[in-house]
């Protein structure tokens, strides 16, 4: 993997933890899969208070993108708004609601991913 493309994929996830951080997410995770992953190379996972939050999570993150011109993403699961998939490719960002974040624990299923240290402050 080039430097640029590492830099590239943090530069991405900075971005979404921002956005996602200023829609009033919880519980936002950024975990570093390079090397246990051959899908994506980080992972973001967040939480909504409710179904339209998760939506509108969903939905700002996408247009954060989509208006920077970084990427285009697939999307997954909106209609329910439960458990919404972002692709980003080299990002997948993860949006639950809390009930479903818990019993999927994909941290959990993920321990061996690096967290990233990101700071409330971008």
């Amino acid at each position: 993997m080039k430097k640029n493309d590492i830099e590239h994929g943090l530069l991405m996830v900075k971005k979404l933890y921002a956005a996602a951080l200023a829609a009033k997410a919880e519980n936002i995770v950024a975990l570093d899969v390079r090397g246990i992953s051959g899908f994506a190379d980080y992972f973001i996972i967040m939480s909504g208070r409710s179904s339209r939050h998760v939506q509108g999570l969903a939905a700002t993150l996408d247009k954060e993108v989509r208006s920077k011109r970084l990427r285009k993403s697939s999307t997954e699961g909106l209609g329910e708004g439960r458990w919404v998939l972002l692709d980003f490719d080299d990002v997948v960002v993860h949006i639950f609601h809390d009930e479903d974040r818990q019993f999927y624990d994909l941290e959990g299923l993920w321990h061996a991913a690096p967290r990233l240290q990101m700071t409330d402050h971008i």
